[in-house]
């Protein structure tokens, strides 16, 4: 079983910067396909960046392109999303989660941190 552990949420205000981090167990991270979502109270979840297990190609939604960074450490098994220029919106609980090469959708899910950005 493969659990994922998220940190580094917290409150903000607007313009501010966070780094959020997942530590994931196990001893095949460097072959993970990993993502970050986010749920904002009565919104669905919506992916926010993903990372190949290589390290490239990355994605972002459209609304975070250019404020948030998507990274990896294969050494520490950890994931990292680092969250500049935040704006009120971006409030939410941010989840990371493991996607296997040979899976279609992600398997594994952390508990969620949550992120306040103040007005």
């Amino acid at each position: 079983q493969v659990q994922l552990v998220e940190s580094g949420g917290g409150l903000v205000q607007a313009g501010g910067s966070l780094r959020l981090s997942c530590a994931v167990s196990g001893r095949t991270f460097s072959s993970y396909n990993l993502g970050w979502f986010r749920q904002a109270p009565g919104k669905e979840r919506e992916v926010v960046a993903y990372i190949d297990w290589s390290g490239s190609p990355t994605y972002y939604a459209n609304s975070v392109k250019g404020r948030f960074t998507i990274s990896r450490d294969n050494a520490r098994n950890t994931v990292y999303l680092q969250m500049n220029s935040l704006k009120p919106e971006d409030t939410a609980v941010y989840y990371c989660a493991v996607k296997r090469q040979t899976s279609i959708k992600y398997d594994y899910w952390g508990q969620g941190t949550q992120v306040t950005v103040s007005s």
